[in-house]
């Protein structure tokens, strides 16, 4: 009968779901994580490209801390399971005219690099950026980052109203770039933050500049790729009791008595649960994806809400021109365009910025022999059930993005075609209701930020992990959400 069992079942094996599983399991908990895919990790996946496994997914990590502290508080060891590798450069950026920008990761290193990139001025609004964007980080870290969702009133309390006032709210990201870079491709290379939660930094606020701070603090490659992390996670969460079913697609989420007491598989099967930890988008919640009695749980999310989308493009191919390093960015003409053509026009972009992973390149290594793999990326508009891209627009789309890599320098002998294409509506195909959106809500207004739901809902016995919640987008940030999720169900089963 159901409400008897005092499991917990995690619906999503992410990384959100899985640190959740990962300290419940280490906290006595009996858990069992469900998925609909064939193995661990959500958005780090890989696909399959001239007989080659090719991660697709995120390619890097920051907070390297983070994870260190989630296994250790797991019972286990971030060292003893992966190995992961600094990465020398936070990227390497090219435009057509041939100007390159190589940024390191080493903070004087930087300064020098925009200096002869731009000028002494330039190198000065870098290091008063650098101050600003820690300044915000600190001043949000403990009490939003990695608490439970506050409210504004709360946090101002928390942070106090100076702090809060001090992480720029009100001013776009933009704007605020422009008071620390005049060169409007500095602009470009440090905007980049708010396309990294899926947003458009011509809306974002100001306060985006706390990623900056996190991705200047290091960024990690993992040997073997980013799928050992969540097969990483999962052998933790087992080796503590968690059980795994995958290909066990979560149809409805059942509530009898006013809370979450189980689910029900689309074959049909229920199980029972003490509570259920929810690691997919909120939206699809919201939107009855998971049955009309779980979808008040949430508010629901309208698209035009929603955060970008993406296509990628995975392939084998030999690099030839500018050398390659692990993230390179090739970068539009007009970056107010491309950001207006894919928030407010929700369409492709003419001359986009391509973002390309050198996934063979990790802490510096060096070039291959031969081919090698490669992931590359543009943003895109998440309306994959509502407006469909269709597939000639999608191969124009790849041309476009070939040609843009080429012109800046990174010529690769591989054609579009020969990739292992994901669009937004194969997004929505693998995270369904969510409409191809990658990141959740846009972070649009200086509002967003609270307007993502918490750890807790409003059934109780349901909570939610994953980054479509707080604290936000990103592997870090999902990771945090675990670890949210997961204290919350001990403190209110307790």
């Amino acid at each position: 009968m159901m409400g008897r069992s005092q499991r917990v079942i995690v619906v999503g094996a992410g990384i959100g779901g899985l640190v959740a599983a990962a300290l419940l399991a280490a906290r006595g908990r009996e858990v069992l994580v469900l998925d609909r895919a064939a193995a661990p990790g959500g958005k780090i996946r890989e696909v399959e490209a001239s007989s080659t496994r090719i991660g697709a997914g995120p390619a890097m990590l920051t907070l390297r801390h983070v994870f260190e502290e989630i296994f250790e508080a797991a019972g286990d060891s971030l060292e003893a399971r992966l190995s992961l590798r600094a990465e020398p450069l936070l990227g390497r950026h090219a435009w057509a005219d041939g100007r390159q920008l190589d940024l390191p990761a080493e903070a004087e290193a930087a300064a020098a690099a925009i200096g002869d990139f731009a000028g002494a001025p330039a190198s000065r609004g870098y290091r008063t950026f650098r101050e600003r964007a820690k300044r915000i980080h600190d001043a949000l870290e403990q009490p939003f980052l990695r608490a439970q969702r506050p409210g504004a009133l709360a946090l101002a309390a928390q942070a106090g109203l100076r702090g809060l006032l001090g992480a720029s709210p009100f001013a776009s990201l933009w704007d605020a770039l422009g008071e620390h870079f005049p060169d409007p491709r500095l602009r470009q290379v440090f905007a980049r933050v708010a396309s990294y939660v899926g947003s458009s930094p011509l809306q974002a606020p100001a306060t985006l500049m706390l990623v900056a701070h996190v991705e200047m603090q290091g960024l990690w490659s993992v040997e073997g790729g980013m799928q050992r992390l969540p097969e990483a996670l999962a052998a933790v969460a087992a080796a503590r009791g968690a059980t795994f079913r995958y290909a066990a697609e979560v149809r409805e989420i059942l509530v009898a008595g006013g809370r979450a007491q189980g689910v029900r598989l689309a074959d049909g099967e229920t199980l029972d649960a003490a509570a259920v930890v929810l690691n997919a988008d909120a939206a699809a919640l919201g939107a009855g994806r998971f049955g009309a009695a779980a979808a008040g749980a949430v508010e629901r999310l309208a698209p035009e809400r929603r955060s970008f989308s993406a296509v990628t493009w995975a392939l084998r191919a030999q690099a030839e021109g500018l050398p390659l390093a692990m993230q390179a960015v090739a970068h539009a003409d007009d970056p107010t365009a491309e950001y207006a053509e894919i928030g407010y026009r929700a369409r492709l972009p003419t001359t986009p910025t391509v973002t390309l992973w050198a996934l063979d390149r990790g802490g510096g290594a060096a070039p291959p022999a031969g081919p090698e793999r490669l992931l590359a990326m543009i943003s895109a508009p998440a309306r994959a059930e509502s407006r469909p891209i269709p597939p000639e627009a999608i191969a124009r789309c790849g041309e476009t993005a070939f040609e843009r890599l080429r012109r800046a320098g990174f010529a690769l002998d591989g054609r579009p075609e020969d990739a292992a294409v994901t669009t937004p509506a194969g997004f929505e195909r693998l995270f369904p209701g969510s409409g191809g959106a990658l990141y959740g809500p846009a972070v649009h207004g200086w509002q967003a930020a609270f307007s993502r739901p918490g750890a807790r809902t409003k059934l109780p016995g349901l909570y939610l992990a994953g980054g479509s919640t707080h604290p936000g987008a990103g592997v870090a940030m999902a990771a945090i959400s675990g670890r949210l999720a997961a204290a919350r169900v001990v403190e209110e089963r307790a």
